[in-house]
């Protein structure tokens, strides 16, 4: 039996002061089952505004504490505990229609994001020297392996882009998709058991990817796509994934020929680090922003149709109030699992 006195009353620490799931403030947000509403009713943010409050009230009303966790926080070292849950998410974004994943509850670095992809199943690397210099993402430096002295090696090990590599994925997938577009064998995954009997920083979170052709009945070809993740540190990184998740399979699309369709983000085990549940409670209380009350979508202008030759510079996000989201939903910061 669930002890429900323990999940709720468990002291958590914060800066030196600790609290309890009880005594922490947040409000079920209004919604219509499909979107964030005002009190008159009205539609508010995005797709991922809602999916992102919706899902941690459901982790602060209904999650459980694990026992014996893995991670370490960076900062010192102590137990990473986790508010988790399984098999809650596998939500649906129909892109043609105008949803997305993108949040307005603070900002978000997507060309960054969008690199880090590139970084994984284009230059197919796992050299942090080339994630930085490229893309200017250092935030894989915490998964730096090091030599038998100590020295950082600057690579995070048989993992990831290596492993797309090591089993040519992208290519097979983008030709396997041109040959035969009615198949139901267009796959990527990097969960290779004899690749993590070498040396890695970390097993792949985001380790699966499926893609279908569609035939539309509006007469367009699309391309869907379903991304699989064992595991999911939603505060730092759950809207970051879908979004770099969708630039990839809006590469795909444009690389075979097709339309991108529907992106499907689903997720094992959804987690709030109990250091992360202040910035998780603060996020519920914001208010989602729209610019002139439209939605905000992600553009991926090039003529290109070569995979290898995309950048990460081609993508913006449209219709997106970053100022004001910057002023009034700013930024968080988090003492990292790792």
């Amino acid at each position: 039996m669930i002890d429900i006195d323990y999940i709720n009353l468990k002291q958590i620490e914060r800066n030196e002061k600790p609290y309890t799931l009880k005594q922490l403030e947040y409000k079920k947000p209004l919604n219509d089952g499909e979107y964030l509403i005002d009190e008159e009713g009205n539609r508010i943010g995005t797709k991922g505004d809602f999916n992102t409050k919706m899902l941690i009230y459901e982790l602060l009303e209904n999650g459980c504490w694990d026992e014996n966790p893995r991670p370490k926080y960076e900062s010192d070292g102590s137990p990473a505990y986790t508010l988790s849950e399984n098999n809650i998410v596998n939500w649906t974004y129909d892109i043609p229609k105008g949803e997305i994943p993108l949040i307005t509850l603070r900002p978000t670095a997507i060309q960054k994001a969008i690199g880090e992809i590139l970084w994984i199943y284009q230059d197919e690397t796992c050299s942090l020297d080339v994630l930085r210099d490229k893309y200017g993402v250092t935030w894989w430096d915490l998964w730096d392996l090091k030599d038998e002295d100590g020295k950082p090696l600057r690579d995070i090990g048989s993992t990831y882009g290596k492993i797309i590599a090591d089993y040519d994925q992208v290519r097979k997938l983008i030709e396997g998709i041109k040959k035969d577009p009615d198949g139901r064998r267009h796959i990527i995954n990097m969960w290779q058991f004899e690749e993590f009997e070498k040396p890695h920083g970390l097993k792949p979170c985001a380790y699966e990817s499926h893609y279908n052709i569609r035939h539309g009945r509006d007469g367009v070809d699309y391309l869907d796509m379903k991304l699989i993740q064992r595991s999911s540190d939603f505060m730092v990184a759950g809207c970051i994934n879908q979004m770099q998740y969708l630039a990839l399979m809006m590469m795909i699309a444009k690389a075979t020929g097709y339309t991108p369709g529907r992106f499907t983000w689903s997720v094992t085990n959804v987690q709030i680090y109990d250091r992360h549940i202040p910035q998780a409670v603060e996020l519920l209380n914001r208010e989602p922003i729209l610019e002139n009350g439209e939605q905000p979508y992600l553009e991926f202008n090039t003529e290109e149709t070569d995979f290898f030759k995309f950048k990460h510079t081609d993508f913006k996000i449209k219709r997106y109030a970053r100022q004001l989201i910057k002023d009034k939903n700013p930024q968080q910061t988090f003492d990292k699992g790792v």
